[in-house]
């Protein structure tokens, strides 16, 4: 039986959990392959931000995004996916949950696959986009760099356990002496431990089977890219190769913060997502009500 991490009896987690619906979302003939979304804040937003987790995350990794942007009158969905098995497929499935949302375009902050899976999707509609701009934190363009498209193969018959290892080799031990990556570390390994084999071993072969981003198509796109130095989950090398996929990017550099900065460093992740959202204000891409916040200027 897992431990029960100190976040996940936070009142800030309690507050998200019972003020925010889970919703669940099925887009396929199948009733078992269900979206799982947060939707936070004004929803007469048509254009929200939308997060997307890393392999290890659940819907709910979010919940710092979206008390904090919500409380701007930004409209924060968090998503995430059932198994599915290629980069198309979720790009697929991701479409056909925007359109039962009603969304014709929307902001997308992901972070590490969340980053990667993002890219694809705003590749596959390029001609006709459905992504206003991207967020990625941590992320990469190239599922090469992994060095494991041979193993991705058998990803899917592996037990739940053996996946669930594999992942937790990656987590690197958090300095002692910071408390939030600490706290971090244990909510990640227990939202680890609440996903299925099927949702592991699908995650971790969109992760790793060949594939790469056509960045040539989103030149004119508006990218942040948000990296951190100390205990950073990729080396510089494949940094750079994201960097200079998007000369045109931003660059937001945190100091430290390990794998999941949007929950241990989320004040400064939560600034740099309200900087890069702020050039959409007034325009018909907003992500935010300025009715909504210039009301609660005014009564506060």
């Amino acid at each position: 039986m897992s431990t029960v991490s100190e976040w996940s009896q936070s009142a800030e987690y309690l507050s998200f959990r019972s003020n925010v619906p889970l919703r669940r979302i099925s887009v396929s003939n199948d009733p078992e392959q269900e979206w799982r979304i947060y939707d936070c804040g004004p929803k007469t937003v048509q254009n929200p931000l939308i997060c997307l987790s890393p392999v290890s995350g659940t819907a709910d990794i979010f919940f710092r995004q979206a008390l904090a942007l919500s409380a701007r009158g930004i409209r924060v969905i968090s998503a995430e996916a059932p198994p599915y098995w290629t980069a198309n497929e979720w790009c697929d499935g991701f479409r056909k949950l925007l359109d039962y949302l009603s969304l014709s375009k929307v902001h997308i902050f992901g972070a590490s696959l969340g980053g990667y899976l993002a890219q694809k999707f705003a590749e596959g509609t390029s001609l006709r986009p459905r992504v206003a701009s991207l967020i990625l934190c941590n992320s990469f363009s190239d599922t090469t760099v992994f060095k494991a498209n041979e193993t991705a193969s058998i990803y899917w018959m592996l037990p739940a356990l053996v996946l669930k290892k594999m992942l937790l080799s990656n987590f690197q031990p958090p300095p002692a002496t910071d408390p939030d990556v600490v706290h971090t570390t244990d909510f990640m390994v227990e939202r680890l431990d609440s996903l299925t084999q099927s949702e592991l071993a699908s995650r971790l072969t969109l992760n790793c089977a060949n594939g790469y981003v056509e960045a040539h198509k989103l030149i004119d796109l508006a990218v942040t890219i948000i990296d951190v130095f100390e205990g950073s989950p990729l080396t510089f090398p494949v940094k750079e190769q994201l960097y200079k996929c998007y000369p045109q990017a931003k660059l937001a550099h945190l100091k430290n913060g390990g794998h999941f900065p949007f929950l241990s460093r989320s004040a400064e992740v939560n600034l740099h997502l309200l900087i890069h959202l702020r050039q959409f204000d007034g325009g018909p891409l907003a992500s935010s009500d300025k009715c909504l916040i210039n009301h609660r200027l005014a009564s506060s």
